[in-house]
């Protein structure tokens, strides 16, 4: 395990114990590397609005301590396995949107995603050779848009 990923955990301590939120960070191991795993009573607030308050937690540990990790490599953060769970989410309806669009030849334009989901959506379709898909708009209200590849 890296010492960042120690390191962002405790932080992640430090700041539920000094808020008074009931919640325990564990690192566990993944196939895509290690996760830092939320846990406890208090678990559902960072699932509320989509994982908003998960994102920005991420977020913030990336800021601090990502510079400290390999090229290219992020700090993940998931409670009670919400990212796997959004993940399978995401990839239905990448699907559906797919099919969508296959059946009546117009595009399809999900509602505003941050941009890990937007890439989770990309990544499902990109094999799709009829299909195309683009990121449109600007900062919070970016979407993703599915269209034929003519």
């Amino acid at each position: 395990m890296h010492e960042t990923h120690q390191k962002a955990a405790e932080f992640l301590t430090s700041i539920f114990d000094q808020t008074g939120l009931k919640l325990r960070v564990d690192i566990k191991q993944a196939s895509s590397g290690p996760i830092i795993d939320i846990e406890g009573v208090d678990a559902d607030l960072l699932q509320a609005e989509g994982g908003e308050l998960l994102e920005a937690l991420q977020h913030l540990l990336n800021q601090v301590f990502g510079r400290n990790l390999e090229d290219r490599q992020r700090l993940v953060c998931d409670v009670q396995g919400f990212r796997a769970t959004r993940e399978a989410e995401l990839r239905a309806m990448a699907n559906h949107a797919a099919d969508r669009v296959r059946s009546t030849g117009l595009p399809f334009v999900f509602g505003p995603m941050n941009a890990s989901e937007r890439r989770i959506i990309h990544l499902t379709l990109a094999d799709s050779k009829d299909l195309k898909t683009e990121s449109v708009g600007e900062g919070s209200d970016r979407k993703l848009r599915v269209t034929r590849n003519t």
